[in-house]
């Protein structure tokens, strides 16, 4: 494959949240940096579970396990900074990820569930990798985390 081929495939990284491996756009990475120190404080925002520093900037910890799995994260290895336009302002954010992250390229096939938070698969050695719509995951852990916090303050 020539270098202009190559550079015409898409590339994304391919991480595990949970238990579910997944695939990220590479265009909106930023870094992979090991867990720093999460700071937890109180707050009502839902979906971030707390803030990191990092290169001098605090960035929020969004939890996209919550959409995904249903569950919180659990003690993630690695965090994703991400890049995000929100209301056209850039901005950085970190989510957790438990495991390694793999630079993959390939041609993405259309997603199988269009309810789902998938843009699209990729195979991979044989295994379809789900590539996640990061915007869609965020936004449902936004109410499914309101929700959930909601359920935990009622006492029985």
């Amino acid at each position: 494959m020539s270098a202009e081929l190559r550079e015409q495939v898409p590339s994304f990284v391919v991480t595990r949240i949970g238990s579910r491996r997944i695939a990220l756009p590479s265009a909106g990475i930023a870094e992979l940096i090991l867990s720093p120190q999460l700071h937890r404080f109180p707050h009502t925002t839902p979906l971030i579970v707390g803030v990191v520093l990092r290169r001098g900037r605090v960035l929020p910890v969004l939890d996209v396990a919550l959409s995904l799995l249903g569950v919180p994260s659990t003690a993630a290895k690695f965090c994703l900074v991400i890049e995000r336009h929100v209301a056209n302002i850039p901005d950085r954010y970190a989510i957790p990820v438990e495991g390694e992250c793999e630079l993959v390229t390939g041609v993405m096939s259309p997603p199988k569930d269009e309810n789902g938070f998938a843009i699209g698969f990729l195979d991979i050695a044989g295994e379809p990798i789900e590539v996640l719509d990061l915007e869609k995951a965020i936004a449902h852990g936004l109410g499914v985390r309101s929700e959930c916090v909601g359920a935990a303050e009622v006492s029985p």
